[in-house]
């Protein structure tokens, strides 16, 4: 891995593959990095959040995770991040000092959403907690209120957070606001940090912002189509790129009005990339034969301005 490099274009949120008695699947993620890079062009990798059920899973299965993905992702990803958020904050920092000690790109940490913090300074503090435990480390606020229920406004966050998170280097957005996000891009006149959207059918939107790239579970089947997206609008060929946008568009809006979760996007990823994901952890449920009978018909039926 390549951490000097910015973060920056797509970051693939990845998917924890497991056995079909739901224990988690280390052996396949080394096909998983290869697949990544060769069928999808994709080099980042956003470990252990929401789309890799992260806080459905114990602190070992976190560690053993992250320890694969690094170990797998040496010399072929350009960064792995690490998500070490959790609902306590000895785990979340205990999360921290591992992903430092084993080589992480970066971490990044949810706001706690059980007991919430209610203001920028007490979110600010659990966070600095989490970060001053890997200090060599670039740490990324992980912002999605509609899951978290925390809706203290990324913009509020950026007003001196460098003097109490010296390696705070960004945010993964994952929220429409995209009022919200113009105003951070507005306050990083210096681009000191990097601002990574998290709603992929939004994408086109937050990149003509100012958005830096993206975090998205889609980017694990559709990343090639993703990046085919980012080079039209820097061309700028805006036409070619909201085409792409509008097809990508189409196949979550059908599998979304199906039901689309977690769940979906392990099936979704299986007969895409030949690569088995396995059910996901309850309280989720596999995905039924409909959703996956459909859902493959609708994207084997999409006609790519690529052609393919």
């Amino acid at each position: 891995m390549t951490p000097r490099k910015n973060l920056e274009g797509l970051v693939a949120a990845t998917v924890t593959p497991m056995t079909p008695d739901g224990q988690i699947n280390l052996s396949v993620i080394h096909q998983y990095v290869d697949y990544l890079v060769s069928e999808q062009n994709v080099k980042n990798v956003f470990v252990n959040g929401t789309t890799g059920e992260g806080l459905s899973l114990s602190i070992q299965e976190r560690k053993q995770l992250a320890e694969e993905w690094i170990c797998q992702g040496k010399n072929k990803l350009d960064h792995v991040i690490i998500h070490v958020g959790a609902l306590s904050l000895p785990e979340s920092q205990e999360l921290a000092r591992h992903a430092a000690a084993i080589g992480a790109s970066g971490i990044a940490v949810i706001a706690p959403f059980f007991f919430k913090p209610t203001n920028k300074d007490e979110l600010i503090a659990f966070l600095q907690k989490v970060a001053s435990e890997a200090p060599a480390v670039p740490f990324y606020y992980y912002h999605i209120p509609h899951l978290t229920g925390v809706k203290i406004r990324v913009e509020e966050l950026l007003d001196g957070i460098k003097k109490q998170i010296p390696t705070f280097q960004g945010v993964k957005f994952s929220d429409t606001d995209l009022l919200d996000l113009a105003q951070c891009i507005s306050k990083n006149e210096s681009k000191q940090f990097a601002f990574l959207y998290g709603v992929d059918e939004q994408l086109l939107s937050a990149l003509a912002i100012g958005a830096n790239g993206a975090v998205g579970s889609t980017f694990n089947y559709l990343g090639r189509k993703t990046n085919l997206m980012l080079q039209a609008f820097a061309k700028p060929d805006l036409a070619l790129a909201q085409k792409y946008q509008v097809l990508t568009g189409e196949f979550l809006n059908f599998v979304i009005k199906l039901g689309f979760g977690v769940a979906q996007t392990k099936a979704v990823m299986t007969f895409v990339s030949g690569i088995p994901m396995g059910p996901p952890r309850l309280p989720l449920v596999n995905a039924s034969e409909e959703f996956i009978i459909k859902a493959k018909a609708k994207l084997d039926g999409i006609v790519w301005p690529d052609g393919d």
